[in-house]
């Protein structure tokens, strides 16, 4: 399965528009945003079909999967988009991963904090906010937001350091093309929080933004509480950049 998918999925009180773009999509936030409701609309619906009141509408078909029983509701499943509410904790499992690598399914992730053992954009990390598009008495519309968005970086200075997540050609490239300022490899993704965290001067971060969703949380949470660093971000589809 390729390519971006639409779902509205809706009843008589509320209303879900949104666009899957990759395999793996993470939606975070507080309690009573909506992320329970989305999923039990469409498990009702997959469930019940029209007579649920629910309705559903995507070009291929959406259901939700959980509990123990969570590998066998995946066997033989393809091209369909799959909901995991938060509390699954197999969705940290090597076997999820491994299932999820080989899989033509789209995953749908309700989860709070970094899932390390899945590839996930920091571009498809989202949030559900409403909307008043419908009205406060009539129905409640909801869509998705970018936690992790594209920031402005014209305002930002030149950095003193570069962190490059490679450790090949990645970092020979920006130590060539930067010979006056001190570049660090960080050797992974991983271990890149640790290397910023001993940073006082501003800094450049190169890393894989199409598998960096993982990380992005508590890189963004460190760079609020360091004073010396100017805070800027930018998240492209293949690369993010952090001042």
């Amino acid at each position: 399965m390729k390519g971006t998918y639409r779902i509205i999925v809706k009843n008589a009180t509320v209303r879900y528009d949104f666009e899957i773009r990759r395999n793996i999509t993470v939606l975070q936030g507080d309690s009573a945003t909506g992320k329970t409701t989305l999923l039990e609309l469409i498990n009702d619906y997959y469930e019940l079909g029209s007579d649920s009141g629910i309705e559903l509408t995507c070009d291929v078909e959406c259901a939700v999967v959980g509990g123990r029983d969570w590998k066998t509701s995946l066997i033989g499943v393809e091209n369909r988009i799959i909901f995991i509410d938060e509390g699954n904790s197999f969705v940290l499992s090597d076997e999820f991963a491994s299932l999820v690598k080989n899989s033509t399914n789209y995953y749908v992730i309700v989860s709070r904090e970094g899932l390390p053992n899945l590839p996930y954009s920091v571009e498809e990390i989202y949030g559900i906010r409403t909307s008043g598009k419908y009205g406060s008495i009539k129905q409640v519309y909801n869509e998705f937001y970018h936690i992790y968005g594209d920031y402005d970086v014209r305002k930002s200075k030149s950095p003193a350091t570069i962190v490059c997540e490679d450790s090949n050609s990645g970092y020979e490239f920006w130590h060539n093309v930067c010979p006056n300022k001190e570049v660090i490899s960080a050797n992974g993704k991983s271990k890149i929080f640790d290397i910023v965290s001993d940073i006082e001067d501003s800094c450049l971060i190169i890393a894989d933004g199409a598998a960096f969703g993982t990380e992005i949380g508590r890189l963004s949470k460190l760079l609020q509480h360091k004073k010396n660093i100017v805070k800027t971000i930018l998240v492209g589809r293949d690369f993010l950049q952090v001042y």
